[in-house]
Formats: C-alpha cells, sequence, structure tokens
C-alpha cells in the first residue's frame, strides 16, 4: 500500500512538472495569425481579381437587364393589342411571354453559377499562395504556428502577420 502511495504522490509531482515546463515553452512560442479576408480586399492580386470579377459581373447584368427588357416590351404590346387579338394569337403571345420568362431565370441562374464558380476558383488560388507564402514565412522567421484569422476567437494585434503577408504577396506576383 506504502508504494502505491508513493508512486502515486511521485506521478503527481511529475504531471505538474510536465505542466510547468509546458507553460514555459509555450511563452517562447511564435505563433502568428493571418486574416485572408484582408489579403482578398488589400494585396494587389485581390484587388486585381476583385476588379476582374466586378467586370464579369456588370457584363451578365447587362445581359439580364436586356432580356428583362425584352419580356417588358413583350409584356406591354400583349397587353395593348389583347383586345384586337384573337384567341390563338394571344395564347401564342402568352407562350412566348412565358417561354422568354422561363429563359430569363434560366440565364440568370446559370450567370449567377458561373459567377460563383469563377470566383470560388480565384480565391482557391490566392489562398494556396497564401498558405504557401505564410508557411515559407514561419519557417523563415521561426514561427512555432500560423493560424488563419477566422479559426481564432482572441488574439492580440501584436500577432497579427498580415500586412508582412500581403507585402511579401505583392512583392512576389
Amino acid at each position: 500500500m506504502r508504494i502505491g502511495r508513493w508512486g502515486g504522490m511521485f506521478g503527481a509531482v511529475a504531471v505538474m512538472m510536465l505542466i510547468a515546463v509546458s507553460a514555459g515553452a509555450a511563452d517562447g512560442a511564435k505563433i502568428g495569425i493571418v486574416d485572408f479576408q484582408k489579403v482578398l480586399t488589400d494585396s494587389e492580386t485581390g484587388k486585381k481579381i476583385q476588379a476582374q470579377m466586378q467586370e464579369k459581373g456588370k457584363g451578365m447584368e447587362a445581359k439580364l437587364i436586356a432580356a428583362g427588357k425584352e419580356i417588358e416590351t413583350l409584356a406591354e404590346q400583349m397587353s395593348r393589342e389583347a383586345m384586337v387579338m384573337s384567341k390563338e394569337k394571344r395564347e401564342e403571345k402568352q407562350r412566348e411571354l412565358e417561354i422568354k420568362k422561363y429563359d430569363f431565370q434560366s440565364l440568370q441562374k446559370k450567370f449567377q453559377m458561373e459567377f460563383r464558380e469563377e470566383e470560388g476558383k480565384q480565391i482557391e488560388k490566392i489562398k494556396k499562395e497564401i498558405f504557401d507564402m505564410a508557411a515559407k514565412i514561419g519557417e523563415k522567421d521561426g514561427y512555432m504556428l500560423i493560424i488563419e484569422k477566422s479559426a481564432v476567437i482572441y488574439s492580440p494585434k501584436s500577432v497579427d502577420i498580415t500586412g508582412e503577408l500581403i507585402k511579401e504577396y505583392d512583392s512576389g506576383n
């Protein structure tokens, strides 16, 4: 029984020493935080991609506006001429209008999907480049850990390396 008690005390002391050593090691650990969203908005590449996506979005929007005006014109024409049209002609125009509305909705969905896919590709490309660059900075500057800001609840501003990363990213691209 006595050995068991001494063994338990020895184990408790060993665990306490381990915790103390670990705490001391953590004080010397260099940790960095990267705000990926800020890199997207503030880096030259991010700004360039935002401008390209905005331009693509404007082109898509112009096509949708033109298609919408065509539908409006057809609907106005139909309402003006409805009284003088034959039943067959009115039904034909109604079908034509419904087809154009369906085509408009299909085009809108297609554009949204294309836009999201392109945006996703561009973001993934930048993300890979940024994460690779963060790893290089981590190795070069002796960081033990670099974490993306969205996964962090709190960190002091002193561990944020986003500015350094943006400078290096812009100079490399």
